[in-house]
């Protein structure tokens, strides 16, 4: 029984204009659905990855208007790593990026740079035979984002996270305060450095929590090895396109354990997904209030999709 690495990272925006405009139109990415916060139904919660959505490349944003900028600090993700094909790719990002007045900072086979809010994102080349999931967009399909490499968070003591990552979820050991979990598919990992003398602040620009992917079979019995390994998890949550079991590891960083299904084609058709507001039964009943709350977004034109 295996993780089948990164299922989504979801992060906090307070911009959500802005940050619809960067990830679509400047990385890339297709839009895969525009919905709620499910706890907080009258904020946005915005989905981008490839174009079928897939698991491995959901990269989430929850938008607060107008939050102040946070501060990742102890127990908080700083980084999120995408893989690219190959050092092309690389150049072509550092021009394409540079173009919109994005600071960038190339080293070897790395290129590392912010979103407008402040998130730190890094493009790294990882030949480990995973296959590319990547969107439609005017980005030549040689040079697209790939899919989720791994997440760098902070740790004071990160050896107190190996016993829960190693024997709980299985991930390996790599060395260097790294572990990765993978599957028959696919794989990610996570990296601990040292924190910040300043401590984390939970706002825009940074990462909520990381989803590892799993199987609906495979669920309660991750849950069930997460509580014998001293956590905490929450019962299993239905949200709609995926069940959901969170937790925090020992190093405090925010886990989910999310399911492969049913997907995001559950209430749009694959072609039009992203394009309207979609909300899970337990709302519908409410969206005449919500659509009313929520200022519109508009939809991203998907330059070079047909």
């Amino acid at each position: 029984m295996k993780l089948e690495g990164l299922h989504h990272i979801t992060a906090i925006t307070g911009d959500a204009p802005r940050n619809l405009d960067f990830y679509v139109r400047v990385l890339g990415l297709r839009l895969v659905k525009k919905t709620v916060n499910q706890d907080q139904p009258f904020v946005y919660h915005l989905f981008y990855g490839d174009e079928d959505g897939s698991p491995g490349h959901d990269l989430t944003f929850v938008d607060y208007p107008g939050a102040l900028p946070g501060r990742a600090g102890a127990g908080m993700v700083h980084t999120i790593a995408v893989r690219v094909a190959g050092p092309a790719a690389l150049d072509y990002w550092a021009q394409r990026l540079g173009g919109e007045g994005v600071t960038v900072e190339r080293s070897g086979a790395t290129l590392r740079f912010a979103d407008p809010e402040g998130l730190r994102i890094e493009l790294m080349v990882e030949d480990v035979g995973d296959e590319p999931l990547m969107a439609v967009s005017d980005v030549p399909a040689e040079h697209a984002l790939q899919g989720f490499a791994g997440v760098r968070a902070f740790s004071a003591r990160p050896e107190r996270s190996a016993t829960l990552l190693e024997e709980a979820l299985a991930f390996r050991p790599l060395g260097g305060d790294r572990w990765v979990a993978r599957g028959k598919h696919r794989g990610s990992w996570v990296a601990y450095d040292t924190p910040p003398a300043l401590p984390g602040s939970q706002s825009a620009g940074t990462v909520h929590h990381v989803a590892w992917a799993a199987t609906e079979a495979d669920q309660l019995t991750w849950r069930e090895r997460v509580i014998a390994a001293g956590g905490v998890p929450t019962p299993v949550i239905d949200r709609h396109y995926f069940h959901s079991v969170y937790f925090r590891e020992p190093s405090g960083v925010l886990f989910e354990l999310a399911t492969m299904g049913p997907g995001f084609t559950v209430d749009e058709p694959l072609e039009h997904l992203g394009e309207r507001l979609s909300l899970p039964p337990l709302l519908e009943g409410r969206r005449a209030e919500i659509e009313r709350t929520l200022a519109p977004l508009p939809t991203p034109a998907r330059v070079g999709a047909a």
